[in-house]
């Protein structure tokens, strides 16, 4: 609900929107324009000197107005013929025309109603409220996709286009509030729906009937500075029952012309000061730097209008339609799906439509919509969810955990979840065995035992939902093959061997980086943002099943480095192994933000062995900022495999890397790396006591025994790598 309640006014204001927004940047640089170009008062002045030096140079002078801006205007009569001029307060000469821009003019009326008239305004509000709806809905989604309003300032993942919206969202969205809001308001007040307490006072009932005291003379205008000033008319020339009207800031009244007193006055209303903050706020007339600072937040609105559209766009792509869908509150099966890249919404379609064939009615939504309440006719409910980096949940259901452990359970429906990820990672499944221990807490029944699909194997699929119908009572044949992922062509650049002294042939491969426009990555095509510790996928010829390398590179370096080493029997490593410069690989880009530096200057504390140096090389290349990084590496032998040894004597000698051990298996010394580590001890403790954060990288035993040596060296300071990870200071990244 909330997403279409995003979604729709989005879609449907999209036009308008761009329109009130950018003719909104434009009109947001003139007042700017004005404040600098506008002669600026002498410090001190005040209106009777003011208008006493433009009376001087303009005898017939009938009104002076300062606008918020600054500038000064006057208007007057040479005998029939109107005149005006912007007007230089230290002088009270002419300083440039005061006719208004046909520009500005037009971009006004057009952004207020669209040339259109009182139709108009009443259209621009409807913009102005579909924003607003778009600012407090989207604000809602993306603290869910968060995980929380606690984390609505952590950093985003996810597709570029998705990112983007979020990133710019975050940004602008209090700006376009306060500009929906204000523009209300400014409608509102335009059609009188609001209460008016303006000053309005009656002109006095006795004047002193004298005439020609100089402005300059007058008590009432010399009491007011040049900056409160709105507007002041002159009396009609000779008709000495007349007097000065003041308008300032703080309210209006009348000023004898013959004695400078000031004969009544009307202070504004609460709602007429109110109004004048509102027009400050919507236009930034009076508050230059403002004004400009909102046009350029406000800039974000056209670009919010083309992301939200991809977005859209994506979402539908990933979520393949399933034909004759019952609703939420009517279906007898209801399939909930958390995805990061959209591939278990094929498998969730596909179940749906055996489901239906075999007569049963269907309802297909992503998980982040769950409300066991609404599903009333549900006679069993399916999560199907991916598992995304560390264990963690997709972007869209970051808030799923939550939903289910505040809801209550559904009174008669049963719950299965069904996992999907890879087992080459370290946390299979992760997200969905979370999602079964949470459901289990809050008291569902469930229908069957949590079970896992490993890289989106058919055959698993298929057997999983034949044990579904079997429990159901209802015979389900399911075939889905998902389709491959999205690749590109890499080109070998170069590549440099090793370990063949030891029988563990490595090689350090370079790949050229394939160009990209900003619409391909807008719309998920290219290879994308990618950093070190991300990871590269390739599918071998013959095979659907990706295989997966830590990049040793970011796309800042402008090429695609990985570390591989043969594997016997290995498809993917042989092939890689085999390829000389120029032959290419097809493969694409997976985001792996759970093994990512943080942006802290605390020390970061790498260990790696084998090939696992890879993404530590790239996090120690890509450290510009210089800061204080200490690697501890493993390998067999210091001339067979000690990988990237030039580079990393280059980044210690530059500041990159603060500090190397190096920890040799087959040397004379027979170390490992966790060996190394007991050496380090007293300084890994110093390290982590600075706030240091901890990466590991390599094989899944190399892994644990680290962690195990880690915890050791860490008891007697009262952490572990438990609780490092846990405040987000140790990751792991294991094969």
């Amino acid at each position: 609900m909330l997403r279409s309640l995003h979604r729709w006014p989005g879609l449907l204001a999209a036009v308008l929107v761009l329109a009130l927004s950018l003719s909104g940047v434009a009109l947001s640089v003139f007042p700017a324009v004005e404040a600098i170009s506008a002669p600026a008062a002498v410090t001190g002045q005040t209106v009777a000197d003011l208008a006493a030096k433009v009376l001087a140079t303009h005898p017939t002078v009938e009104q002076i107005r300062r606008a918020p801006s600054g500038r000064i205007t006057a208007y007057w009569f040479v005998g029939d013929t109107p005149g005006s001029a912007v007007i230089d307060p230290a002088t009270g000469q002419d300083a440039g025309t005061a006719d208004p821009s046909a520009l500005k003019t037009w971009l006004t009326d057009f952004h207020r109603a669209l040339l259109l008239g009182d139709a108009g305004r009443w259209t621009t509000a409807a913009g102005a409220l579909a924003m607003l709806v778009l600012s407090a809905s989207g604000c809602v989604l993306i603290a869910r996709r968060q995980g929380g309003w606690r984390r609505w300032f952590a950093p985003m993942r996810g597709p570029a286009a998705g990112r983007w919206h979020g990133e710019l969202a975050r940004a602008a969205v209090a700006t376009l509030t306060l500009s929906a809001l204000t523009a209300l308001w400014m409608t509102a007040a335009t059609f009188d729906m609001l209460p008016a307490d303006e000053a309005n006072p009656a002109f006095p009932a006795q004047v002193s009937g004298q005439m020609g005291l100089s402005p300059a003379a007058m008590p009432a205008l010399s009491s007011v500075p040049v900056a409160e000033l709105r507007d002041l008319t002159f009396p009609y020339a000779g008709d000495a029952t007349d007097a000065f009207a003041l308008t300032t800031a703080q309210g209006s009244g009348f000023v004898d012309q013959g004695s400078g007193a000031l004969l009544d006055w009307a202070p504004n209303g609460p709602w007429a000061r109110v109004g004048e903050w509102i027009y400050l706020l919507h236009t930034g007339e009076g508050a230059a730097l403002w004004g400009m600072l909102l046009g350029l937040l406000t800039l974000a609105a056209p670009v919010l209008a083309v992301t939200g559209t991809l977005v859209w766009l994506r979402n539908r792509r990933n979520r393949p339609a399933l034909a004759g869908m019952a609703r939420a509150d009517k279906a007898e099966t209801v399939i909930l799906v958390a995805s990061e890249g959209g591939s278990t919404w094929g498998f969730a379609k596909a179940l749906g439509q055996a489901l239906q064939k075999a007569g049963g009615s269907v309802h297909l939504a992503p998980l982040s919509s769950y409300a066991p309440a609404s599903y009333a006719a549900a006679e069993r409910i399916v999560v199907m969810a991916a598992t995304w980096g560390d264990g963690d949940a997709p972007a869209s259901a970051r808030s799923a955990l939550g939903l289910i452990a505040e809801a209550a359970p559904h009174p008669t429906a049963p719950l299965a979840v069904l996992g999907f990820g890879d087992r080459s990672f370290p946390v299979f499944c992760g997200f969905a065995e979370d999602i079964d221990a949470a459901a289990r807490a809050a008291g569902w029944q469930m229908l069957l035992a949590l079970d896992r699909i490993d890289r989106q194997s058919a055959q698993a699929f298929a057997r999983w939902c034949a044990a579904l119908g079997d429990a159901i009572g209802t015979p389900l044949s399911v075939i889905h093959q998902p389709e491959p992922p999205r690749t590109l062509p890499l080109a070998l650049v170069s590549r440099r061997d090793y370990g063949e002294a030891v029988q563990a042939p490595t090689a350090i491969l370079r790949f050229a980086l394939p160009r990209a426009s900003v619409i391909d990555r807008l719309l998920g095509r290219g290879l994308g943002r990618f950093q070190p510790g991300d990871l590269l996928g390739i599918v071998p010829e013959g095979s659907t099943v990706p295989r997966y390398y830590s990049l040793a590179s970011g796309v800042q370096d402008d090429f695609v480095e990985i570390v591989v080493r043969k594997h016997p029997g290995g498809l993917c490593s042989g092939l890689l192994l085999d390829l000389a410069p120029g032959q290419a690989v097809r493969a694409f880009v997976k985001s792996n933000p759970g093994f990512r530096p943080d942006r802290s200057d605390a020390p970061l504390l790498l260990v790696g062995a084998g090939t696992g140096i890879g993404p530590l090389a790239g996090m120690i290349r890509a450290n510009a900022r210089r800061r204080p990084i200490h690697l501890w590496f493993g390998a067999r032998h210091p001339q067979a495999d000690f990988l990237y040894a030039d580079e990393l004597d280059g980044w210690s000698a530059s500041g990159h890397l603060a500090t190397l051990s190096t920890a040799f298996s087959r040397s004379a010394a027979r170390q490992y790396v966790q060996d190394r580590l007991r050496t380090d001890a007293e300084r890994i403790r110093e390290l982590v006591s600075k706030g240091g954060r901890i990466m590991v990288c390599g094989g899944r035993e190399m892994a644990q025994g680290v962690r195990e040596t880690l915890a050791e060296i860490l008891a007697p300071a009262g952490v572990s790598p438990s609780s490092l990870k846990a405040g987000g200071r140790y990751a792991e990244d294991s094969y």
